[in-house]
């Protein structure tokens, strides 16, 4: 495993080569240890600050020349299609908090936590509580401790049912739900009934961390919305809520819950994370709406969670080169929606 040089013993995030050797071309089961060479692992897992500066200022500069525009015509011709791209921009601003808790977006602890907070903070997502269940996904994939099985497992489950989640994220009636997850509350298992609170083995420091991380969250999601009221009236209140709010609770959670499905689910075998996650190959229309950053390339970040997300594309073609997806879930996203929609689970 590599390790990660920025975190200690309770926070870290595991490579996860769990039944990875057969699958090498030309890998002996019993020997290898890694799928790459180690001069090649260290350059993947080599972080630029100049590359997550430029994610981060394309993403909030889109945010912020939309938002300016709506805001200054404040039409529903307008405000409808800006309130979507303000959605997916804050949903990529996620992507950029999930690469922070991964310790990814700079060298620097202190401003990687910070910046990560920062992102997380304005789309309403404590990042440092984030670090604590998302670190559980990774290192326990499909395990009992899994809290992301809530979420992903059990499909397909046909159609109509995803569609009816979909259509209640849509209309904000799991907004509350979908964010108490990334305040540490796990989702409920639909078919144990029980939450997955599995903290055994995170540091106290990180459960600290994120307890007051969780404050500044909720600090700024009150104090915005009194600011636009006192500095411009009910017009800027309405303004607000609607341009920033709105696509919070309507266009987030159903990006969230999709990408999480064809992330992994209606899967078949858990036993490695070549086959219990999958990597969506996608155009640029998905990419923009779905996949920004890079998060496409799922079966990658769970193998080596340490390469940051401007380096994907490369790991996977590194992996691929090496018949490494020979029998992974590398599908294209319309293959990946046939199944998860499917009426029953489809065989491989």
């Amino acid at each position: 495993m590599t390790p990660e040089v920025t975190a200690g013993r309770g926070e870290e995030f595991r490579d996860d080569l769990r039944g990875t050797a057969a699958s090498a071309v030309r890998a002996d089961a019993g020997q290898v240890r890694r799928l790459l060479p180690a001069e090649t692992l260290a350059e993947l897992t080599r972080l630029s600050a100049w590359r997550s500066t430029f994610a981060i200022a394309t993403t909030l500069g889109t945010i912020a020349l939309v938002l300016g525009v709506a805001w200054t015509h404040f039409t529903w011709w307008i405000v409808l299609p800006a309130v979507f791209v303000i959605g997916i921009q804050q949903h990529a601003l996620f992507v950029l908090a999930h690469d922070s808790a991964h310790y990814r977006l700079y060298g620097n602890r202190w401003l990687n936590d910070a910046i990560g907070r920062f992102v997380g903070t304005i789309g309403g997502v404590s990042m440092m509580s984030y670090r604590v269940i998302h670190r559980l996904h990774h290192n326990n994939l499909y395990g009992e401790v899994d809290p992301d099985i809530a979420l992903h497992g059990g499909y397909p489950r046909g159609k109509v049912y995803l569609l009816k989640k979909l259509a209640k994220d849509v209309c904000g009636l799991t907004a509350l739900k979908t964010y108490a997850y990334f305040f540490g509350n796990p989702a409920i298992n639909a078919d144990t009934q029980q939450a997955q609170r599995p903290l055994d083995d995170t540091s106290a420091a990180l459960r600290t961390a994120a307890r007051r991380d969780r404050w500044g969250v909720v600090a700024f999601h009150i104090g915005a919305p009194i600011v636009a009221l006192t500095l411009g009236g009910p017009l800027a209140l309405a303004k607000y809520l609607v341009l920033w709010t709105l696509p919070l609770a309507t266009v987030i959670p159903p990006i969230l819950r999709l990408r999480a499905v064809c992330e992994h689910g209606a899967v078949t075998d858990l036993s490695t994370p070549l086959t219990a996650a999958r990597t969506n190959l996608v155009g640029p229309l998905a990419r923009f709406v779905m996949f920004p950053h890079h998060v496409n390339y799922h079966v990658e970040h769970h193998l080596f969670p340490a390469v940051p997300h401007y380096r994907l594309p490369q790991l996977h073609a590194e992996l691929a080169q090496r018949g490494v997806f020979s029998n992974a879930e590398v599908r294209p996203l319309r293959e990946t929606f046939r199944r998860v929609f499917a009426e029953r689970v489809l065989k491989t």
